[in-house]
């Protein structure tokens, strides 16, 4: 009785130590997580729908506005 919680408490040790040390299911994911576009990235105005540069928008409750709109 005891040998087999042995062998079943090495095989689950085997099995932590092939991923990583980390359970898949328990990893967290981060989908949220976006990207920030650099300034040469093209975003549309979300008013008119024309495209500037983010360097051109303006960033209003996480929208991008161009310069004309605002």
């Amino acid at each position: 009785m005891i040998l087999k919680l042995i062998i079943f408490a090495i095989a689950g040790l085997l099995i932590y130590k092939f991923f990583g040390g980390k359970l898949p299911a328990l990893r967290k994911k981060s989908t949220s997580k976006e990207k920030k576009p650099d300034g040469d990235t093209l975003v549309e105005c979300s008013q008119c729908g024309t495209y500037v540069t983010v360097k051109e928008a303006t960033l209003i409750n996480g929208k991008y506005c161009c310069d004309e709109c605002v």
